[in-house]
């Protein structure tokens, strides 16, 4: 909320090579803290990731005691950059009231205590240091087990003959296509039975691998066909992995194929690259049969792609200059 003040820097000892400074918004940090001054520690400079510190703040009276001291419950992780304070720190009416002494010679003098601890306990007077190693999240391949494992499961989707086992909650948190299809009377809530028409068994069991997962193993052997399955389904990350996937292999002999495809499923960046693509290698890309396929299927990108061409290549005309009469 406006105005920030930050002090000198400081040690917490002197052989302490981290630094520190104490930051102030003098009418808060937000709405809620508008009418308080906000007080943090903030650590400056770190020769380490992070430490951990305790810390206490108070106002210094006109006899130079403390007064209205705040202190920090635990020690808190900081790292550089990184700031721990009090929002709510004082009331700016009662900072500002004479009768409390707070402000000799219209002067704030703000007194800090930092303590920082280090990560060790002390056994029969043994001093050992503790490290932890936190183990990596595995939520992603625990959620692509129950995929894998089948149990549980509460809904079934046929593909030619094929049967996937699934979950309705997970399937309707990743995409609104199922969400809809379950929260709404349709035959598959009542059957609890998906029937797909338009998808081979290996497409639809790699789409609900990235569902389960959001990662792909096989992106890059079928990006149209898995571009195609996250427009149906509405995954937005998947499918923009596969037009950064088909951008990244776009040539002269697949540059038509690939804006076709782009336009039928809305893949409005990978539709922007082809014709970027095709205006820089026109001349190439019109010998092409997927060329020839466009004129036939798609004549409007055809008409899109000459517009892009035309304003590439048509210089900006201006009306002659009318000559200036001579006097003879």
């Amino acid at each position: 909320m406006g105005e920030v003040l930050k002090s000198s820097t400081f040690s917490a000892g002197p052989n302490d090579k981290l630094k520190w400074c104490l930051r102030v918004n003098p009418k808060g940090l937000d709405e809620e803290s508008k009418e308080y001054l906000s007080l943090y520690l903030l650590l400056v400079f770190c020769n380490k990731s992070e430490v951990r510190a305790k810390f206490k703040f108070s106002i210094l009276n006109e006899q130079r005691e403390e007064t209205k001291a705040m202190e920090s419950q635990r020690a808190y992780k900081f790292a550089q950059g990184k700031d721990w304070g009090f929002k709510k720190f004082i009331r700016r009416d009662y900072l500002m009231d004479e009768k409390n002494g707070l402000l000799p010679d219209d002067k704030l003098t703000l007194f800090c205590e930092v303590s920082v601890v280090t990560d060790s306990v002390n056994i029969s007077g043994q001093t050992c240091a503790i490290q932890f190693k936190v183990p990596e999240c595995q939520l992603s391949k625990d959620i692509g087990a129950l995929f894998r494992e089948k149990k549980f499961s509460d809904v079934t989707l046929s593909v030619n003959g094929y049967e996937f086992f699934a979950y309705k909650a997970i399937l309707s948190a990743r995409s609104p296509v199922f969400a809809a299809m379950f929260e709404h009377d349709m035959t598959e809530k009542k059957q609890n039975r998906v029937e797909i028409t338009d998808m081979e068994p290996d497409v639809l069991g790699e789409l609900f691998h990235f569902i389960y997962t959001d990662c792909s193993n096989n992106l890059t052997i079928m990006p149209e066909e898995l571009l195609a399955a996250a427009d149906k389904y509405a995954l937005e990350r998947l499918k923009v992995m596969c037009e950064e996937e088909l951008s990244n292999n776009l040539s002269i002999e697949s540059s038509a194929e690939t804006l076709i495809l782009a336009d039928l499923h809305n893949a409005n960046q990978l539709k922007a690259y082809a014709i970027e693509f095709l205006k820089s290698h026109a001349s190439d890309v019109i010998e092409t049969p997927g060329w020839k396929t466009m004129i036939e299927t798609c004549p409007h990108l055809i008409a899109e792609v000459f517009r892009h061409l035309a304003h590439q290549q048509i210089p900006i005309m201006y009306p002659p200059r009318k000559r200036s009469k001579q006097q003879s």
